[in-house]
């Protein structure tokens, strides 16, 4: 009585296993399905710098990818696509930004304004969506550090200068000393000379 309950067993597994494969097979099979991929979900960028916001997708038939931003300043639609097809890039972008046909975009020249968040949608014919993010941060260092030099530059620049004037005052002063202190051993010298004529 044993023996035929694992055999059912074994037969079960082995249907149940079959069954599986089946449907994993026809749900790769099945039209529709989109993948995406964000390689570098975290940017950082200096003011005036082109971004490249890289991804990479595959779909089954034509795809449409949507690109929007946000942040405080609120949400803003970049530009939207169809894989071959049209680009339709909004107004506040259209100098700054260019589409590529793997879904990327590069935003050129960027601003303050410019960090926050990218979300990027992919859509095939289906309906079937996946989504990105990727982080960007704006930061002035470059312009900050430029300002520092300059700054520093201006303050050793006067130190030297007042440096240079205060040391040759100090050498006229000196060089005038000098001269009056030798007038003053050349008169006393005298002096002397003519005392020692009277005397004799």
């Amino acid at each position: 009585l044993m023996r035929p309950l694992q055999g059912c067993r074994s037969r079960g597994v082995v249907v149940g296993t079959v069954t599986l494969c089946l449907a994993a097979g026809w749900a790769l099979q099945t039209p529709g399905g989109v993948s995406l991929v964000v390689p570098q979900p975290n940017i950082n960028a200096t003011v005036a710098q082109n971004i490249l916001l890289s991804v990479e997708y595959s779909c089954r038939g034509m795809a449409t990818i949507e690109w929007k931003h946000v942040s405080s300043w609120g949400t803003t639609s970049i530009a939207e696509w169809r894989s071959g097809s049209y680009v339709n890039i909004s107004t506040v972008y259209k100098d700054r930004v260019t589409a590529f046909e793997n879904g990327s975009i590069q935003l050129r020249n960027v601003g303050m304004r410019d960090a926050g968040y990218y979300f990027v949608t992919v859509m095939d014919e289906h309906g079937t969506n996946a989504y990105g993010t990727i982080i960007v941060n704006v930061y002035e260092i470059i312009y900050e550090d430029l300002h520092f030099v300059a700054v520093l530059f201006a303050f050793l620049a006067a130190v030297s200068a007042i440096l240079i004037c205060f040391m040759w005052l100090c050498n006229k002063s000196l060089h005038l000393f000098q001269k009056k202190t030798t007038h003053k051993l050349t008169a006393s010298t005298t002096e002397e000379i003519e005392l020692e004529t009277i005397e004799c």
